[in-house]
């Protein structure tokens, strides 16, 4: 979802026009930078928390070369979601377990109409097979 979708979704939620509604997300971007700028941490209730943390320097390789680089330390800034947000996330990896599970496993039915049970079916007969004669037959000659 792009900025300009979610300015189109709350606009025709909240009955703005889409111009006054791109200026209040963008305020709130911009407030939202301007704080982790300078106090390196906005904490959002029921969304999460935004932080500025310091990676430190390291040595890395280059890919395609295979040459050793050593990597500058820099600020990055991280993200660590809000318990609400988790939740749902997690309902849907359950959802898309349960989707990949298999298909003999039970599922309702789609419609509320009663659902009758199909008739249980017979085994098929089982049938003794004749007695087993010695391999080859009774013309081999084992042991000989």
């Amino acid at each position: 979802m792009t900025k300009k979708e979610i300015v189109k979704t709350i606009s025709e939620e909240i009955g703005l026009t889409q111009l006054k509604t791109k200026e209040i997300v963008q305020k709130t971007f911009d407030a939202i930078v301007e704080t982790l700028v300078t106090e390196h941490r906005i904490e959002l209730r029921n969304f999460g928390v935004f932080e500025v943390k310091k990676r430190a320097a390291r040595k890395a390789r280059n890919p395609r070369t295979g040459a050793r680089v050593d990597v500058p330390a820099k600020y990055v800034v991280t993200f660590k979601p809000g318990k609400e947000m988790e939740e749902r996330v997690k309902h849907l990896e359950e959802q898309a377990a349960a989707e990949t599970a298999e298909p003999s496993s039970y599922s309702p039915p789609a419609s509320d109409a009663p659902v009758t049970p199909a008739p249980p079916q017979a085994d098929p007969p089982v049938s003794n097979p004749p007695p087993s004669e010695p391999l080859g037959g009774p013309d081999s000659q084992l042991g000989s």
